[in-house]
């Protein structure tokens, strides 16, 4: 079964908030001041978390421009060598402690991405709350392990990777004690295509995993994060720049501060129109219910005579029975003087005429009978609100408060349905 787990004081997992994650990668472009604004600004936003990234180029790779150690093809970091591309993007560790200060004073929490035990040893003396491993390092299984041994949250980025791949990773955070993980469903490209998203995945995860899943978005704009909410995501990273106009290893694919509060307000807003998955009335629904058709009588009616489809109509608002009911109520003769425009209901027929379909009688209210065998009432709009009814025994209770809102004095009816 699926458990929820907590990253400092704030739930991660089903039915809770989706967890945000304001990613500040390399947008820092190697100004602290810079660094600590964004973290500010995550804040401001309405992220639950920033987060950074702990390397240096010596830890991630090594000083060569042969083929191997140079980023092929024609995108943003493409002719440079790994080395200088993590040197100008990487998070100097001497930051890191100020930081995480300036994330306490704003509010908001901060965790990282280590890519070596070095890393996970500085974070450790920090304190962080959680980690985070990136989708490159899902096949780092000493990664994996150390992160896991700490005993803190954990979550994985899956891009590039096999179900094979994630059901390694997953059964070692396992077999390193940790149980409070979740999977990111992410594509590895920068920017991702829309049509590379594959965000139906998401429910994959969850049900091969059975853990919580969410979205490491690298997608221009905000849509993927709301979509990926409607799919289930319980956390989304993005990742944030104080200004694409500035410049940066990840801006191009990255949200200013406006957007990303947008894009908070677009979750929050999802996750409220999602629902329960159920056809049962919405609360919101109630005020409008009164406008539905419903069964009126068109003409002035003596007691005896009959309904009949050149008197009585489907029409709005809802105070008459259900339209449903035409059939059953035609030809029966009323018990009283009925002017025109009453709502249509089963006491306005005589006893001895109120026969359903079945040949089952509904006599009129204050008297006491069996209802048909085998119907239940669900509720029928009679009066302000919904009726409701209560068996008692064999006999039907009208216990709705329209009926006292109308002048009626209560009682015992049998209902045919």
């Amino acid at each position: 079964m699926m458990h929820p787990f907590k990253i400092g004081d704030r739930t991660v997992g089903p039915g809770h908030p989706c967890y945000v994650i304001a990613e500040l990668s390399g947008n820092h472009n190697g100004d602290l001041a810079r660094a600590v604004e964004s973290i500010r600004a995550a804040a401001t936003a309405g992220a639950d978390a920033v987060k950074i990234q702990t390397y240096t180029a010596d830890t991630m790779t090594l000083d060569l421009d042969s083929e191997d150690f140079v980023v092929p093809g024609d995108g943003p970091w493409a002719g440079r060598t790994l080395y200088d591309l993590y040197r100008e993007a990487h998070t100097p560790w001497e930051w890191h402690a100020e930081l995480f200060d300036a994330a306490h004073e704003a509010g908001i929490q901060i965790f990282s991405s280590p890519f070596d035990r070095s890393a996970v040893d500085l974070l450790e003396r920090l304190g962080s709350p959680a980690y985070k491993i990136a989708s490159f390092e899902l096949v780092d299984d000493g990664l994996i392990d150390c992160v896991a041994r700490t005993g803190k949250p954990v979550i994985v980025s899956t891009g590039m990777g096999s179900l094979e791949e994630i059901a390694h990773a997953v059964d070692l955070l396992r077999k390193g004690g940790c149980e409070a993980f979740a999977l990111l469903k992410c594509t590895s490209s920068y920017p991702a295509p829309d049509s590379g998203m594959n965000l139906r995945a998401i429910d994959l995860l969850a049900r091969t995993f059975d853990c919580p899943v969410g979205l490491s978005d690298h997608s221009q704009g905000t849509v993927a994060p709301t979509v990926a909410t409607c799919f289930g995501s319980i956390i989304v990273e993005k990742h944030f720049t104080l200004s694409r106009a500035d410049g940066g290893v990840d801006s191009h694919f990255s949200v200013e501060p406006a957007e990303l509060a947008e894009m908070i307000a677009a979750i929050r807003r999802a996750e409220d129109m999602i629902g329960l998955g159920t056809l049962d009335a919405e609360a919101s629904d109630e005020g409008s219910r009164i406008f539905r058709r419903s069964l009126y009588v068109t003409s002035d009616l003596a007691p005896g005579d009959e309904l009949s489809e050149e008197n009585v109509r489907s029409i709005r608002p809802g105070y008459g029975l259900p339209p449903r009911h035409l059939p059953d109520v035609l030809g029966r003769p009323v018990m009283r003087t009925v002017p025109r425009g009453t709502p249509v209901s089963w006491d306005l027929f005589k006893s001895t005429d109120q026969t359903g379909p079945d040949g089952s009688k509904a006599p009129r209210h204050n008297s006491s009978a069996e209802a048909p065998s085998g119907i239940v009432l669900a509720g029928t709009v009679l009066g302000d609100r919904e009726r409701h009814f209560e068996k008692l025994g064999t006999t039907w209770t009208d216990s709705s408060p329209a009926r006292k809102s109308r002048g009626s004095s209560g009682g015992k009816c049998s209902v045919l349905i």
